[in-house]
């Protein structure tokens, strides 16, 4: 046997293994690209994570439907004593108007003759 009878073997075995390392860095290329891509998406999932739990804290403060359905009973409540009071003072008012036209109607015929004396004067 002699070692140019090896040879070709032995560039086929070369010319293969070089196949095989070409094949295997083909895949791996795309396998680099997903594993990038998977941090990428881990360090975005993390921070959609982070945001919920600051979501959820800050629910946690705020009135449920019941609490909110209170509030809004209470405060038709408070507005509908308001009108009444607004009403009972209107009436108030009006009989005070009422009162005081006499006096109003006075100081008027008061301040006619102050002005009819001190025109003559």
């Amino acid at each position: 046997m002699n070692i140019l009878d090896l040879a070709p073997y032995v560039g086929l075995i070369i010319s293969l293994f070089t196949a095989a390392a070409l094949i295997k860095s083909n895949l791996t290329s795309g396998e680099k690209e997903l594993s990038a891509r998977m941090v990428k998406a881990e360090i975005k999932l993390v921070e959609y994570d982070r945001r919920i739990q600051a979501m959820e804290a800050e629910l946690k403060h705020l009135p449920d439907r019941d609490t909110t359905h209170r509030l809004e009973l209470s405060l038709s409540e408070i507005a509908g004593r308001l009108n009444t009071i607004e009403a009972a003072q209107a009436g108030r008012f009006h009989a005070m108007e009422q009162k005081l036209a006499p006096i109003e109607a006075m100081s008027e015929r008061l301040n006619d003759i102050l002005m009819d004396k001190a025109t003559k004067l």
